[in-house]
C-alpha cells in the first residue's frame, strides 16, 4: 500500500478544503507531522482510515463534521490510493446535515455517499479516472480484497503504536500478555478459558446442587427409617462425595429391606392381637346380657311395688271421676240459675248508676212512672228555648259587628297620628340629606387628589424595602470580602514559603525519584551511589501544587466577593434614589397607612353620594303619599263614629230579652243540651227501674228449677252440685291417670313372670366391670400392634418411595461428576493450573508466545542492523518462578558480554530501536497472517520528547536507516530536533476559525 495524496474538507478541526501530497512527502523517504497540540495531526491518520473502511480509527470516538466549516461545505474525504498494484481514488461523505438548495435556512439530511475510481490507461497511453463503484458495501468488500488487512489490524500496523511497544518491551508475563493479546486480538482464546471457567462453575453449581439432593434424600430416608433400624453400611456423608453415589444406594437398599422385615413382624402381631379382641369381645357381650336381665328384675319389681303404694290415692280419683259425672248432668240447669242470678245483679247496678247521675229533686222518684212524666216534662222547656235561637244569632253578629268597628277606629286613630308625626318631621329630615349630599361631592373631590400621592409612596416603599435588604447584603458582603482577603493573603504566604522551601531542596526531590537501573535525567547514569536525602517536613511538588491551588482559589474567591460587593452598592444606591433618601421605612410604612386611611374615609364618604340623593328623591314622594292617607283616614273615622251607636243600641235591647232564657249558660245551645241530657237521663233510669223488676222474676224461677234438681242428683245443695264440677281437660287427665296406672300393673307383672328373667335371678351377678377391662385390654393391645403395625407399612412405602428417588438423584449425579472431572481437567490444562501443564502456561499465553516467536524473529533481522549485530531479542517459554505464569518471557542476548539481559536494563535508545524493531516486526507479522500487501507507508507515533539528546541522534540515525527498506516513513512529534533533521515536513496550525495544513521543505524553511 502505498499513500498518493489525500484531500479532506470540513473535516475534524480543519474547516476548509486541504491537500496533503504524500508523493511530495515521500521524496526522501522520511517525513515529519508537527505542530500544536489538539491541532489535527492524528486526524490525518483518522482520514485516511475514514476513506479506507467508512470509520474513524475503532479505539477514537471522534465528530468528523467540523464545527468551524461554512454551512454550505460539505464534509469529505478524497484518498488517492495504490493496493496490490491498482491505483485507486476513494471519495467518501458521511451523513450530515446541509442547506436546502432552494431555502439555505432549512437543513435537509445528507445520505452517505462512496465513489470508487480506478486510473486506467487506453490505448493511446493516456490515463483518466474510471468510476467502479458507487455502493458502500461494494466499496468495502472490493478494498478489503486488495487490502486484506481488516480495520483493526491497519491501525495496528500502519500507525505504529511506538509506546505501547516500549511498555511492552519493559513489561512482566501478565503485563506483555494483555499488551500482545490486545495488538494481536487473541481475546477468544482467553474466552475460551473463561468459558471452561463459566462452565466449570456452572458444572460444580449443577453437581452441588446434585449432590445437596442426595444428601437431602439420604437425611430424609434417615429419618424415615429411624433409630430401630441398623443399615449393612454407613449413611453418606457430604465430606466424603464417594460415599454418595453407588454405596449410597447399597445404603438405602439395606434399610428398605429391614423395614420390610420389620413390616411382616408386625403384620403376624396384629393379626394375634385380632383373635385375642375377638374372644374378648364375646365374653363381654355374654356378661353385659346377663347383667341387662338380672338388672331388668330388680327394675321392674321395685316399679311394681311403687305401683301397689299409689291404690288409695287412685280410688279417691276415681271417687271424684263419678261425682263430676254427675254434676255434669246438671250442667243446663246449674248454668240457666246462674245467668238469671248474674242478670238480676247487672240490672241492680244499672241502676244505681242511672239513678247516680239524676239532679236530688228527681232521685227519690221510686217509680217508673214518675221518673217518665219528668223527663216529658224538660221536652217541653227544650222547645220554649229553642223559639228564641233567631235573636242570640242577631245578638252575636251585633257583637261582632261593634268589635270590627272599635278595631278600625283605634287603626285609623294611629295612621292619622303617625301621618301627622311624619309630616312634622319632614323639614329636618330634608335639611340633613341635603347636608349628605353636599358632604359626599366634597369626599369625591378629595378622594381623587389622595390617589397620586399614594401611588408616589407605594413605589418609595418598595425602594426603601430594596435598599434595606441591599444594605444588609452589603453588610454580609463585606464581611465575606474581608474573610476572603485575609483568606489571599494567608495562602500567597503559604505558597511563597512552600515554593521557597522546595526551591531549596529541589535536588532532593530529584534524587527520591531516582529507581536502580533507570537513567538519571541529570547525569544519564543508571547507578545512584549517593543520592541527596530529603530534610524533614520538605515540600513535594505535590504540597507545592496544592499551595498554588489553594492561592489561586482564594484570588478567585476575593475577586467574585469584590465583584458582588461592588453590584450591591450599585443596587442600594438605585433603590436609595427611588426611596427619596434615607427615609426609615416604618415612616413611609406609616404615612402610607394614613394616607390609605385617608383616603378610605374619603371613599366612604363619597360612597353616599347615590343614596343621599335617592332618599331625597324618596322623601318628596313620601311626602304627598302621607298627606293622602292622612285625608283618607278623617273621612272614614267619621263613618265609623254613626254605625257604631247604632249597633250598640240595638245590642243592649237583646241582650235583656235573653237573659232568663239563658238560666245562667252562656249560650241557647248549652241552655238546651243541658235540658236534653237531663230528659235523657230521665228516661234511663225508667228503663232501668223496669229492668229489676223483669229479672227478680226470672231469678226466682230459676233458682228453683235448680234446687230441685240437685236434690235427686245426691247433692244436699246448688253450692256443692257446682263445687264437684271439673273442667274437661281435668276430668280427661284424671280418666287417663287411672288407665295408665292399671295398666302399668299390668305390664310389669307379666314381665316378672317372663322365662329369661327367671332364669337370670337364679343366677350370680355378672361382673360387668372385668369383663369391660378385659375388652379394653385386648383393644389396647390391637390398636398398638395396627399401629405398629401401619407404621412399619408407611416406613417401608416411604423408604421404597425415597429409594427410587435417591437412584434416580444418583443416576444423574454420577454423569454430572464425569463432567465435572472432565472440564476440571481441561480448565487445569488451558488456564496453567494442571500439573499435566508442565510449563503452567496458559492457552492465551500459548497462542501469544508463538505468535511472540514469530515476531521476534522479523524483528531481529532489523534490530541486528540497527544495533550494529550487538542485540538480539531472545523469547523464552521456561517455567516462571513461584508458580508464576509462563510463555511470554522475554530477554536481550548482548553479543558484546555474551550474556542475556532483562529489557528493563536497556538505555533510553537502546529501548526505543528495539521496540521500534518489535514494532515493525509485528507490522510484518500482522500483514503476512491477514496475507496482506507489503506496506509502503508506515506512521510512528513515538515520543521522543523524553529523550536526552544523545539518544535522540542515535534514534534519528535508525529512522534514517528505514529508508533504505523502500518505505516510507511519516513521523509525528513535536522534538524540535527533529525539525532540523527531516527535510520533508507538514505543519499543522490551529486557528480560532480552523486548522491548516503547510508542507515545508528545508529550502522554505
Amino acid at each position: 500500500m502505498r499513500l498518493h495524496s489525500l484531500h479532506l474538507q470540513a473535516f475534524g478541526p480543519f474547516a476548509r478544503r486541504h491537500t496533503v501530497d504524500f508523493d511530495a512527502l515521500s521524496a526522501d523517504g522520511l517525513f515529519l507531522l508537527h505542530g500544536d497540540t489538539g491541532a489535527g495531526k492524528s486526524t490525518l491518520f483518522a482520514a485516511i482510515c475514514f476513506a479506507l473502511y467508512g470509520l474513524p480509527p475503532h479505539e477514537r470516538n471522534m465528530r468528523l463534521r467540523s464545527d468551524h466549516a461554512p454551512a454550505d461545505l460539505l464534509t469529505e474525504v478524497t484518498l488517492e490510493v495504490t493496493l496490490a498494484g491498482k491505483r485507486l481514488q476513494i471519495r467518501r461523505i458521511p451523513a450530515q446535515k446541509r442547506p436546502h438548495l432552494r431555502n439555505s435556512a432549512e437543513l435537509v439530511d445528507q445520505k452517505a455517499e462512496t465513489y470508487l475510481h480506478q486510473w486506467v490507461l487506453d490505448e493511446h497511453g493516456h490515463g483518466r479516472w474510471e468510476g467502479i463503484i458507487k455502493s458502500h458495501k461494494e466499496a468495502a468488500e472490493e478494498i478489503k480484497a486488495l487490502l486484506r488487512l481488516t480495520r483493526q489490524q491497519f491501525c495496528q500496523v500502519v500507525l505504529l503504536p511506538q509506546n505501547e511497544f516500549t511498555k511492552f518491551l519493559r513489561a512482566d508475563a501478565s503485563e506483555r500478555r494483555v499488551l500482545l493479546g490486545t495488538l494481536f486480538g487473541t481475546r477468544r482464546f482467553g474466552l475460551i478459558e473463561e468459558f471452561l471457567a463459566i462452565r466449570k462453575t456452572l458444572t460444580a453449581k449443577t453437581r452441588d446442587e446434585a449432590r445437596a439432593d442426595v444428601l437431602r434424600l439420604a437425611e430424609r430416608i434417615q429419618q424415615a427409617a429411624g433409630d430401630d433400624l441398623e443399615p449393612a453400611q454407613n449413611a453418606p456423608r457430604a465430606d466424603d462425595p464417594a460415599t454418595l453415589t453407588a454405596p449410597a444406594h447399597a445404603w438405602a437398599t439395606a434399610l428398605h429391606r429391614q423395614a420390610l422385615t420389620r413390616q411382616d413382624t408386625a403384620a403376624a402381631d396384629t393379626e394375634t392381637a385380632r383373635q385375642q379382641l375377638t374372644g374378648a369381645r364375646l365374653a363381654e357381650q355374654a356378661v353385659r346380657d346377663l347383667h341387662r336381665l338380672q338388672h331388668a328384675h330388680r327394675t321392674t319389681a321395685h316399679d311394681l311395688d311403687l305401683l301397689h303404694e299409689q291404690t288409695t290415692h287412685h280410688d279417691h280419683l276415681a271417687d271424684r271421676r263419678d261425682r263430676a259425672v254427675k254434676a255434669q248432668q246438671l250442667q243446663t240447669v246449674l248454668e240457666t240459675a246462674h245467668t238469671a242470678d248474674l242478670e238480676h245483679t247487672r240490672a241492680l247496678d244499672d241502676d244505681s248508676r242511672a239513678r247516680a247521675l239524676l239532679p236530688p229533686e228527681h232521685a227519690s222518684l221510686d217509680t217508673t212512672a214518675a221518673l217518665i212524666h219528668a223527663a216529658q216534662q224538660l221536652h217541653a222547656d227544650t222547645g220554649a228555648v229553642q223559639a228564641l235561637l233567631p235573636d242570640e244569632a242577631t245578638l252575636q253578629r251585633h257583637t261582632a259587628e261593634l268589635a270590627a268597628l272599635d278595631h278600625e277606629r283605634q287603626q285609623l286613630t294611629e295612621t292619622l297620628t303617625d301621618a301627622q308625626e311624619w309630616l312634622n318631621a319632614l323639614p329636618q329630615r330634608r335639611a340633613d340629606l341635603a347636608a349628605r349630599l353636599e358632604t359626599a361631592r366634597s369626599a369625591q373631590e378629595t378622594s381623587r387628589e389622595f390617589t397620586p400621592t399614594l401611588n408616589l409612596v407605594e413605589k418609595q416603599l418598595e425602594a426603601a424595602r430594596r435598599r434595606d435588604a441591599l444594605d444588609q447584603q452589603i453588610r454580609v458582603a463585606r464581611a465575606i470580602l474581608s474573610q476572603a482577603e485575609k483568606d489571599s493573603e494567608q495562602a500567597a504566604k503559604t505558597y511563597v514559603d512552600i515554593r521557597r522551601r522546595r526551591t531549596n531542596g529541589i535536588v532532593a526531590e530529584l534524587a527520591s525519584r531516582l529507581v536502580d537501573g533507570e537513567d538519571c535525567p541529570v547525569c544519564g547514569s543508571p547507578t545512584h551511589p549517593a543520592p541527596a536525602t530529603a530534610q524533614p517536613g520538605q515540600p513535594t511538588a505535590a504540597d507545592e501544587q496544592v499551595a498554588e491551588a489553594a492561592h489561586t482559589h482564594a484570588q478567585k474567591t476575593e475577586n467574585k466577593a469584590t465583584e458582588a460587593l461592588a453590584q450591591l452598592n450599585e443596587q442600594a444606591a438605585t433603590a436609595r434614589g427611588e426611596a427619596g433618601g434615607n427615609t426609615p421605612l416604618t415612616d413611609l410604612t406609616a404615612h402610607r397607612t394614613d394616607l390609605e386611611q385617608r383616603l378610605a374615609d374619603a371613599l366612604s364618604q363619597a360612597a353616599d353620594a347615590g343614596p343621599a340623593g335617592e332618599q331625597l328623591t324618596l322623601l318628596e314622594k313620601e311626602q304627598a303619599d302621607t298627606e293622602h292617607t292622612r285625608n283618607t283616614a278623617t273621612a272614614r273615622m267619621g263613618a265609623a263614629d254613626a254605625t257604631y251607636d247604632s249597633l250598640h243600641t240595638q245590642r243592649e235591647e237583646l241582650t235583656h230579652r235573653l237573659a232568663a232564657a239563658l238560666n245562667g249558660h252562656a249560650t241557647l245551645a248549652d241552655r238546651i243540651t243541658h235540658l236534653t241530657q237531663h230528659a235523657g237521663r230521665l228516661e234511663a233510669a225508667a228503663a232501668c227501674a223496669a229492668t229489676v223488676a223483669t229479672t227478680a222474676a226470672e231469678r226466682h224461677s230459676a233458682t228453683a228449677v235448680a234446687e230441685q234438681a240437685a236434690h235427686v242428683a245426691g247433692f244436699t245443695s246448688l253450692a256443692e252440685a257446682s263445687a264437684a264440677r271439673l273442667p274437661d281437660d281435668e276430668l280427661t287427665t284424671i280418666d287417663s291417670e287411672i288407665t295408665q296406672w292399671r295398666e302399668q300393673c299390668l305390664v310389669l307383672t307379666a314381665r316378672l313372670a317372663e322365662p329369661e328373667l327367671q332364669v337370670a335371678v337364679t343366677q350370680p351377678p355378672a361382673d360387668l366391670e372385668h369383663a369391660i377391662t378385659e375388652l379394653d385390654t385386648a383393644t389396647a393391645t390391637h390398636s398398638r400392634t395396627a399401629s405398629l403395625a401401619a407404621q412399619a407399612a408407611d416406613r417401608a412405602t416411604t423408604l421404597a418411595t425415597l429409594t427410587a428417588q435417591l437412584e434416580a438423584q444418583i443416576q444423574r449425579l454420577e454423569p454430572l461428576e464425569d463432567a465435572y472431572r472432565t472440564v476440571d481437567h481441561l480448565h487445569g490444562l488451558i488456564n496453567g493450573g494442571s500439573p499435566n501443564n508442565q510449563l503452567r502456561m496458559q492457552l492465551e499465553s500459548y497462542v501469544l508466545a508463538a505468535r511472540l516467536e514469530d515476531v521476534v524473529d522479523a524483528a531481529n533481522t532489523r534490530l541486528s542492523r540497527m544495533s550494529h549485530h550487538r542485540f538480539t531479542l531472545v523469547h523464552s517459554d521456561d517455567r516462571a518462578a513461584r508458580g508464576a505464569k509462563s510463555g511470554l518471557d522475554l530477554k536481550v542476548l548482548d553479543a558484546w558480554s555474551g550474556h542475556k539481559r532483562h529489557t528493563d536494563t536497556l538505555s533510553g535508545g537502546e529501548s526505543f530501536y528495539v521496540s521500534l524493531a518489535l514494532a515493525l516486526g509485528l507490522a510484518d507479522i500482522v500483514t503476512a497472517e491477514a496475507g496482506g500487501q507489503a506496506l509502503d507507508t508506515l506512521f510512528i507515533d513515538e515520543g521522543f520528547g523524553t529523550l536526552d539528546e544523545d539518544t535522540l541522534h542515535q534514534v534519528l540515525d535508525v529512522l534514517d536507516s528505514l529508508r533504505d527498506h523502500n518505505r516510507t516513513v511519516g513521523l509525528i512529534s513535536h522534538v524540535p530536533e527533529l525539525r532540523r533533521r527531516i527535510t520533508q515536513r507538514l505543519h499543522i496550525s490551529k486557528h480560532i476559525d480552523g486548522s491548516t495544513l503547510t508542507h515545508l521543505t528545508e529550502s522554505a524553511e
